[in-house]
Order: structure tokens, then sequence, then C-alpha cells
């Protein structure tokens, strides 16, 4: 699942025209998107955290702990990163070489 609590560029678009323009179609600067962006972020994460401290007020603490991680999982690794890409670009004439650089990858920590 994608972690991506962004407001659709349309509804920033609506948000600034209904405070500034009464209606008139508007530009958006990348400030307006930035501060919708950081404000629907910030709700999402307050509503996160009402639902994990409901869960571990029922002593849940470890299903309160796994919707937090369900919800915002952790970005891949630069190591997992580096294994997914060179996969992708897997070519069989230099099996050889994929084989070492995916070795080498997994034997560095995480």
């Amino acid at each position: 699942m994608t972690n991506s609590i962004t407001p659709p560029p349309e509804l920033v678009q609506q948000w600034v025209a209904e405070i500034w323009h009464e209606g008139t179609p508007v530009r958006v600067a990348l400030s307006d998107e930035h501060i919708a962006t950081r404000a629907a972020r910030w709700g999402a994460d307050k509503e996160l955290e009402a639902c994990r401290h409901y869960f571990a007020r029922d002593l849940r603490e470890s299903l309160a702990l796994e919707l937090r991680a369900a919800r915002r999982p952790k970005p891949p690794s630069l190591k997992e990163q580096a294994l997914e890409a060179m996969h992708r670009n897997w070519n069989p004439h230099n099996n050889d070489d994929f084989a070492t650089i995916a070795r080498a990858l997994e034997a560095l920590d995480d």
C-alpha cells in the first residue's frame, strides 16, 4: 500500500478559490500545495494516533502498533531499493555480475 496523504490538485485549487477568489478559477502556487499536503498529513496523523490510543486503552497495544505500521509504513531501505532496481534491470548476458552485486547487497545491513 502506498502512503500518499496528498489532496488532489483540483481540491487544493477549489479551496484556494473559495478563500481568495470567491469561485474564480485560480492558479495554485507550490506553497498552497505544500500547506494543503501538510494539513492533510497532520489531520491523518492525528486520527491515526487517536485510533492507536483507542486500541491501546483496551490493552491491545500490539494491534495499535500494527495499525500504525500498516498505515505509515517505513520507506524501503537503500539496500532494498538497490536490490529491486537490480532485479528490474536484470540482463541475462551479465548474470555473473548481477549475482555478485546481489551477494554484496545482501551482505549489507539495512
